[in-house]
């Protein structure tokens, strides 16, 4: 007899942690976001609305969530982005969760207070939740680490000197007399108390079976099971896959889109999965950037440059490196990097499933060879081999949080002084991310020189015809294009890298 429970979606109701209070949400519309529930509903009015774009970092917030059956993540996200329906078996943290009215401050805010890292105060609630984040997960974050926490939230007016004082600061005021939220997590092999509780807490919320929400015409599923996932995949062809909502929540805040049918992949676990075989690095659709990123830098870790620009945590814990690729903007920064490492994708079926080149995926603007019914399932990238050299530089105007003007990748194997293979792509010029195969042919099987560079350089022009935008002109882009395919080759040919690159990327 079929288990008719786990067959059965539930229906119309979301159900997460907030205060230590399990909150119901009935008959709402799906892709209301969390900071418009938040602000508008409950009355939390401390989470700020900025840009409404996941850019700012007015409105972060943490979320709590189970990885596996006891490790907790905690993690910050824009929640201006991020729709209702994804807090579903979830613990939130606002900044009212930090210290209630006539509460003690926790030490991140007593330290922002004592650094004097606040002035207007629009953006602060926000630089606290992520200092929070930080807290909780780094007990002697370098200042490195620092930055990077801070990287998606933006202050116009106090500056961010005292508010990194504040970072350094915070870990001082830890008391034993106050509530859970004062500690940080050791992530022992055993969970501490604190974070054991909302471990069983999160658990008595974890649904036995699918979730679907209707409302006014909208519908909004949440398999719990690929094999719920490929059914509805096929029923509803044209539905809209959602994962970390870093773009498709910018189709509603900003382009106003209504969305008939959503399918969230966040809950199906068998798209959360790495695995590392003979020969590839095989990543889940649903693994956020922040879980992918250590897997390949572990294999590539010439690509750190990229990683440490690519967007924000914010925006990195939420987004996955499979909605990068399947939503497939040109100026998406994973895409050149893997079509050089010869990346495929898996995309399945409930009859069939099959593998594409990543190179050969994109056909033109924000259109893919995903058939009707397809699920992307999972990312193969193969393991480096001996002699290869592989590099990805990124030109935007700002080092964090900023759109590519153009971003170049190169994987090339050497034999001797000739080059025996090589891939180059770019993003951010044409239409799609794409593989400059006239320029590969002009290096190929010939010898790594200057003027074998240099005619390659050249032949770029035939690859693409760069646009001009608010970005970046068309010359420029062209310029750029030819310059960091000759800053590669400085850099494989024994130059030194700290001649060639601006910033400081060790910070």
């Amino acid at each position: 007899m079929a288990d008719t429970k786990r067959n059965n979606p539930a229906k119309n109701e979301i159900r997460f942690f907030l205060d230590d209070e399990v909150i119901t949400v009935k008959d709402i519309d799906p892709t209301r976001t969390i900071l418009q529930y938040l602000r508008e509903d409950l009355r939390y009015t401390g989470t700020k609305e900025g840009c409404a774009e996941g850019d700012c970092g007015a409105c972060t917030v943490v979320l709590g969530e189970l990885a596996g059956d006891d490790t907790l993540n905690l993690r910050a996200v824009n929640s201006c982005i991020q729709f209702l329906p994804t807090l579903d078996g979830k613990r939130l943290f606002t900044v009212e969760s930090l210290s209630g009215p006539g509460g003690p401050l926790h030490p991140v805010q007593k330290a922002m207070v004592e650094c004097h890292g606040s002035q207007c105060g629009f953006c602060t609630p926000g630089f606290v939740m992520s200092l929070f984040a930080l807290y909780k997960s780094q007990q002697n974050p370098t200042r490195k680490d620092i930055d990077d926490a801070l990287a998606g939230n933006l202050c116009r007016c106090t500056g961010y000197r005292p508010i990194i004082d504040a970072a350094q600061k915070m870990y001082t005021y830890q008391t034993a007399s106050a509530k859970w939220l004062t500690h940080p997590f050791r992530h022992e092999a055993k969970p501490s108390e604190e974070e054991q509780q909302i471990i069983d807490k999160l658990k008595s919320l974890r649904r036995e079976c699918s979730l679907e929400i209707t409302y006014n015409g909208t519908r909004f599923f949440i398999p719990n099971s690929m094999q719920v996932l490929i059914q509805l995949a096929e029923t509803y062809p044209d539905a809209h896959f959602l994962a970390g909502g870093t773009d498709v929540g910018l189709w509603v805040t900003k382009q106003l889109r209504e969305l008939d049918c959503i399918i969230y992949i966040g809950n199906v676990d068998e798209l959360k999965k790495i695995a590392v075989t003979q020969d590839h690095i095989e990543i889940g659709a649903a693994v956020t950037l922040t879980d992918a990123m250590p897997i390949l830098l572990e294999h590539y870790p010439e690509l750190e440059e990229l990683f440490i620009r690519f967007a924000s945590p914010p925006i990195r814990n939420a987004g996955t490196l499979g909605g990068n690729i399947a939503n497939g903007s040109p100026i998406g920064d994973s895409m050149p990097a893997l079509m050089t490492l010869g990346t495929t994708i898996v995309l399945r079926t409930a009859r069939s499933s099959r593998e594409v080149e990543l190179d050969q995926f994109y056909i033109d603007y924000q259109k893919n060879d995903r058939r009707p019914g397809e699920v992307l399932e999972r990312i193969r990238v193969p393991l480096p081999k001996p002699n290869t050299h592989i590099r990805s530089y990124k030109v935007s105007k700002r080092f964090d949080q900023d759109i590519s003007a153009v971003c170049g990748a190169y994987c090339m194997r050497l034999e001797e002084d000739r080059v025996a293979s090589i891939k180059i792509s770019y993003g951010g010029l044409a239409a799609i991310p794409k593989r400059a195969t006239i320029c590969e042919q002009a290096l190929l099987k010939k010898s790594w020189n200057e003027a074998s560079v240099q005619t390659a350089m050249a032949s770029l022009d035939r690859d693409f015809q760069p646009i001009t935008d608010m970005r970046a002109s068309s010359h420029y882009r062209s310029t750029i294009a030819r310059n960091l395919l000759y800053k590669f080759y400085l850099e494989t040919s024994g130059f030194d890298q700290n001649q060639t690159r601006v910033y400081d990327y060790g910070r």
